[in-house]
């Protein structure tokens, strides 16, 4: 007979109360942010650098153009122009396609309204920056941040980082003790999204109120102008998708369900040695 046993599983606390309420709240709030977000764009959907819009020469922009053959889709980045038709610029059911930068399904609400986009985003954006502060509070006093988030000194070494760059690559994960905490890169992570990417999504998004920029125009200037300020925005918005989309293929990689589970309830499942047969 063999005496190769199958690791036991024990539950441990891995995330508290209230990570996980805040979580969830900016779960919703980011999502809510995001299809508001794209409505408020598409009222004018092209971005510039600088100080000004440059109609001429929009750094991006999505726009429906009548090819002879039809309307099209076009989508420009920095001069390079692509046919994006029935997803940007021009898009709906055939037969009944319109002009808009992005599609009805992407928006909040998926009619064209900018009154109401800038209703669902100044609101959840309130929700968004009162959880952020309320997190941001428990980390520090509760010690989450040093306990949970910075990495250690043999953290840091090159060494470390690169093997876990490569066992993350081909999709190993961390098992028995090494489970209980956050490796380096979820570490670096998390904290370049929370203390970099939310915050400049944040003050750029400020840089769009005329109300912001007249008690704080320094603001503005120090991102280069309201048209800088906008693009910036753009991309810390789509840097931050792009974080919620990797962030979930790592958890369905790494264990779907105990990783929902840990976020409802607190508790991750880990392997010990010595289990059943």
């Amino acid at each position: 007979m063999s005496d190769k046993r199958k690791p036991a599983k024990i539950l441990v606390r891995r995330h508290s109360l209230i990570t996980r309420l805040t979580h969830w709240v900016n779960v919703a709030a980011i999502s809510f942010l995001l299809l508001s977000g794209l409505q408020i764009f598409n009222a004018h959907p092209a971005l510039y650098w600088g100080s000004t819009s440059t109609f001429a020469a929009p750094w991006v922009s999505m726009t429906a153009k009548n090819e002879g053959a039809g309307m099209v889709g076009v989508t420009t980045v920095a001069g390079r122009r692509f046919d994006t038709t029935g997803l940007f610029g021009y898009s709906g059911k055939q037969g009944a396609r319109e002009a808009r930068g992005f599609p009805s399904w992407a928006t909040l609400p998926s009619y064209r309204s900018l009154a109401a986009g800038r209703l669902w985003h100044f609101f959840f954006a309130w929700v968004f920056v009162t959880n952020g502060l309320l997190y941001l509070a428990a980390t520090l006093l509760g010690g989450h941040l040093k306990r949970d988030l910075l990495p250690t000194r043999d953290q840091l070494k090159i060494g470390h980082i690169l093997h876990e760059i490569a066992t993350h690559a081909r999709f190993k994960f961390p098992k028995g003790e090494a489970a209980r905490s956050y490796n380096v890169l979820q570490k670096g992570t998390y904290l370049a999204v929370i203390l970099g990417l939310l915050p400049l999504m944040l003050l750029t998004g400020l840089c769009m109120s005329p109300g912001f920029n007249s008690i704080a125009p320094w603001l503005v200037e120090g991102f280069g102008g309201r048209q800088s300020a906008r693009t910036i925005h753009f991309l810390s918005a789509s840097g931050t998708v792009l974080f919620v989309v990797v962030h979930l293929v790592m958890v369905v990689a790494s264990g779907t369900w105990n990783n929902i589970r840990s976020m409802i309830t607190g508790r991750y499942a880990i392997d010990v040695e010595g289990g059943a047969s």
